[in-house]
């Protein structure tokens, strides 16, 4: 089954995991008001390939009738929920809250992984900008919590089923829409592989077994309002339908016989 990882592979994995982390932690810290979502954009590509890696998500399509994407990270301010662009005239300002995905392909040339240039992982946060409101705060609490409790899930003998039902029955009850229409995934020698993880218990997913080998990107996606979505017409902005602020957290996920290492994990990060 081409979405267990070889030990070989979960090595390279966890390398990138690492400095892929590295690489979120620092540009977050460039958030503030008047920094624009390109500027952080152009030191994550710099930083990227510093390490010897590859921005997975810049030109990236998920089928060949769309049109690349255009940035190094996704860059959602606000209702914005995913795959915003990094563009000069995202201003971010006091009270917005700014959510960046960021994705890398590592190492180049190491003659495994995708053409032989080695593998996916894919992380994510979203960093308050100077002063909001306590509900705002609690919306980011609320959904980097819902992470924590899917990455509990992940031991062997589970499903990918109980991961999205953990973070369900932890969210709903407070009030939050969990959205349907985007999930988590497999990654690894791709971008996106299976298994879907969503956040939401589905049924179809308990043949899905977690084993050792598994990696999956888990990545809680929450709304102060309503579960759903719409596309800007750039083709890419996926934003809450009602407007509501939503919030994204997001690590690579491995699964061992000894439990889950989240491998994109922050320097400093629990």
């Amino acid at each position: 089954m081409s979405y267990i990882k070889t030990e070989e592979e979960v090595e390279f994995l966890i390398q990138g995991g690492k400095i892929l982390g590295g690489i979120l932690k620092e540009i977050s810290e460039m958030v503030a008001p008047g920094v624009t979502a390109y500027e952080i954009d152009k030191r994550a590509e710099k930083l990227i390939k510093r390490a010897g890696g590859r921005p997975a998500f810049k030109g990236y399509r998920g089928r060949r009738s769309d049109p690349k994407f255009p940035s190094t990270i996704c860059a959602s301010v606000n209702e914005e929920l995913v795959h915003g662009i990094a563009t000069k005239d995202k201003v971010l300002k006091d009270g917005d809250i700014f959510s960046i995905d960021i994705g890398m392909q590592y190492p180049l040339g190491c003659g495994m992984g995708n053409g032989g240039n080695g593998f996916f992982t894919d992380t994510a946060l979203t960093v308050i900008v100077g002063n909001v409101p306590d509900e705002t705060k609690q919306l980011l609490s609320v959904t980097q919590k819902a992470l924590e409790i899917g990455i509990a899930q992940c031991v062997v003998g589970n499903t990918v089923a109980d991961i999205g039902r953990a973070i369900q029955e932890y969210v709903e009850p407070q009030g939050y829409g969990v959205v349907r229409d985007l999930v988590g995934h497999g990654v690894g020698h791709e971008v996106h592989e299976d298994p879907r993880v969503p956040n939401f218990y589905d049924e179809h997913l308990e043949s899905w077994k977690l084993d050792p080998g598994v990696v999956i990107a888990i990545e809680p996606m929450v709304s102060i309002g309503d579960h759903n979505v719409e596309t800007a017409s750039d083709g890419w902005s996926i934003s809450t339908k009602d407007k509501s602020l939503s919030a994204h957290f997001e690590h690579t996920v491995v699964i061992t016989k000894d439990g889950p290492v989240a491998i994109t994990r922050r320097p400093g990060e629990l």
